[in-house]
């Protein structure tokens, strides 16, 4: 009799080939050339959406004087999308007001219509800040916004039913009480 407790699934992605044979899980260049914005890394893929050229290769969904929106190439969920300032910046402290603003009214608006268009049950709004931290591209600020519905899965606890905590509750809980008994 088989053990049922170990099952294999397999996941059929096949969007995600792209990721696994680019070099440093980048996405290719754009095949034409193009003129990048003052200050962009050609090697970005967001600086090279943000140029303004061929948006539908690019995936780029809305773009705006200070911010770009487009799809997730290799999405968690359906509907996932970045937003990332049209400048090529790595560090909140980078960001002008006026950026900041730009880039929350672009979550802003692309939540309300994600909403209106997929009906998702709610929302994962982030920001990875560094490699370490998980940023793919952590030279070029950019938000996910990715839907969710009741019932779905994410990332290892649908591989492996698992959640990963690397430190106890007690140690967090004597780290967290120490530091605030010293503020």
């Amino acid at each position: 009799m088989a053990d049922d407790s170990v099952r294999m699934e397999r996941l059929w992605a096949p969007w995600r080939l792209e990721y696994v044979v680019a070099p440093n899980g980048s996405p290719a260049p754009q095949s034409a050339p193009f003129e990048l914005l003052p200050g962009a890394d050609p090697e970005c893929f967001l600086c090279r959406a943000a140029a303004g050229q061929a948006d539908r290769e690019n995936l780029v969904v809305d773009r705006h004087s200070r911010a770009i929106c487009l799809l997730n190439r290799f999405p968690y969920n359906n509907g996932h999308l970045l937003v990332a300032p049209l400048a090529h910046h790595g560090r909140l402290d980078e960001l002008a007001a006026e950026e900041h603003l730009a880039l929350v009214d672009a979550i802003r608006r692309m939540t309300a219509v994600l909403e209106r268009l997929m009906n998702p049950d709610g929302f994962n709004v982030g920001l990875n800040l560094g490699r370490v931290a998980g940023a793919g591209v952590p030279g070029h600020l950019h938000w996910h916004i990715v839907p969710r519905w009741n019932g779905d899965v994410n990332f290892m606890a649908a591989l492996a039913g698992t959640r990963v905590i690397p430190q106890s509750l007690e140690a967090a809980w004597e780290l967290l009480t120490e530091a605030l008994a010293e503020t």
